[in-house]
């Protein structure tokens, strides 16, 4: 059986490496084999085929019948993904209940101190990074946006702003609650407006046909997305920060001599 490389890439994203895909791949083809016969199927190397064989019973991919010689029956599809996703729900729940003791430690204070012990003594320029990919870009501006105090000034794109309505609506919102002053410009067409009215009773919103994308908080953090939105896509984009009070009230002061003449969307 030949088994296409794109399945066994597919795989991988339900926890299987490539001997286990190709074994579990051999498998369903039979429904029930030993593992000599699923190995020269799959073409993985008999010394192997046990381990992982033994692997996948563990994962709840297969099941090992009772008698001799040893067969392996294949666990329907459907019922692996029920499998996978309770197992990820437990790791989830059990890395939460970690992660809550831990926060609630004397341990994170400790650590607190030493970061701030350390960063005292940085230059402001080594505290210059960047973010690649989508998810690491809004992760940190999600971490900024739960920080901020004072001020966040964002500056996007249509797609830009519909995104973050959805990925930064609940931090924000945080923010207001918490008094802080909240701008965003944007490129707001006609069929976007609707979708983002949301937005404005977390943000003062108005209109700009500059395609400009950055964030600044407080005057004393920024992170710029030099990419263009139209061409860039979740893996490739990325973003610049920048923890520089100097650097960032630059840019919100530019920010702020261009919200004067912007038309407000609602």
């Amino acid at each position: 059986m030949l088994i296409q490389k794109e399945k066994i890439n597919q795989l991988r994203d339900v926890g299987l490496n490539s001997y286990e895909a190709k074994l579990w791949l051999a498998l369903l083809s039979k429904g029930v084999a030993a593992a000599g016969e699923l190995s020269d199927t799959a073409g993985v190397p008999r010394s192997r085929s046990y381990d992982v064989l033994e692997s996948l019973e563990k994962k709840g991919f297969i099941i090992m019948k009772v008698g001799k010689p040893i067969k392996y029956i294949a666990v329907q599809p459907e019922h692996v993904i029920e499998n996978v996703r309770k197992k990820l729900v437990e790791d989830a729940e059990t890395q939460d209940k970690f992660l809550s003791r831990i926060e609630q430690s004397p341990l994170i204070d400790e650590l607190k101190t030493i970061y701030k012990s350390g960063v005292s003594e940085i230059d402001p320029l080594d505290l210059t990074g960047s973010l690649k990919g989508r998810k690491n870009l809004y992760n940190h501006l999600e971490r900024m946006i739960r920080a901020a105090e004072k001020s966040i000034v964002i500056s996007t794109t249509t797609a830009g702003i519909l995104r973050k309505k959805d990925a930064l609506r609940k931090e924000l919102r945080k923010a207001k609650e918490r008094k802080v002053k909240i701008r965003i410009v944007a490129n707001i067409t006609p069929e976007a407006k609707p979708q983002i009215e949301e937005l404005a009773s977390v943000a003062e919103i108005r209109h700009s046909a500059t395609p400009a994308r950055f964030c600044v908080v407080d005057g004393k953090e920024a992170v710029l997305m030099p990419l263009d939105d139209e061409i860039a896509n979740p893996a490739t984009d990325m973003g610049i920060w920048v923890r520089s009070k100097f650097f960032a009230s630059t840019f919100e002061r530019l920010f702020d001599a261009n919200w004067q003449d912007l038309k407000p969307v609602f």
